[in-house]
């Protein structure tokens, strides 16, 4: 459990903070910039939800708790097991993984067929949901980044493919589904 009685604590003036293993690394280090990313993302979803309701806000609440699990992964190198920690160690999945895809699935299959680009926007909610999904994949990039340096997760790389497609597709729900999308229209403005 995590406990917080102290904000602020001065160990991270110098530019380096703690990982969840208590290793200290430089806060601009592949491993910070990925879940700090993360935690952007979390917070871009708690403005989506203000818009969201039902089934929707549900699934965006999960996520957000899916994200908290991300962040304590990418947190902690993959090489270091459950033996070394005391306690599991927080992993995503495949299980979070194919649920995803399974939610995808539901949503393309209400959808028409895409015949041109989306621009971003429309409701509230799908222009909050196309931000969530251009930082997931910032997010994606700086996992990968993360990945190719250093041990990582590959479920929390796929996790991120997957999330930044679900914005996508959970967006044009959001567009009355689908018909409410503002389209690019090649060479509109020339």
């Amino acid at each position: 459990m995590v406990v917080l009685n102290r904000i602020y604590t001065r160990t991270g003036d110098a530019g380096e903070t703690a990982l969840v293993n208590g290793a200290r690394v430089a806060k601009h280090s592949p491993r910070v910039r990925a879940y700090g990313t993360v935690d952007e993302l979390n917070a871009t979803l708690g403005l989506a939800r203000l818009h969201a309701t039902g089934e929707t806000d549900a699934a965006l609440a999960r996520i957000q708790n899916d994200l908290f699990d991300l962040g304590a992964d990418l947190a902690r190198p993959e090489m270091e097991k459950d033996g070394e920690a005391g306690y599991p160690v927080l992993r995503i999945i495949e299980t979070q993984v194919t649920r995803l895809e399974t939610e995808i699935d539901a949503m393309v299959a209400v959808l028409e067929p895409l015949r041109s680009f989306i621009l971003p926007g429309g409701s509230a909610l799908a222009a909050h949901l196309h931000l969530a999904r251009t930082v997931a994949r910032r997010a994606e990039r700086e996992a990968v980044e993360l990945a190719a340096g250093e041990s990582a997760n590959p479920w929390a790389v796929k996790y991120l493919n997957r999330l930044s497609d679900w914005f996508f597709t959970a967006s044009r729900m959001a567009n009355d589904e689908g018909r409410a999308d503002v389209l690019w229209v090649p060479g509109a403005n020339r």
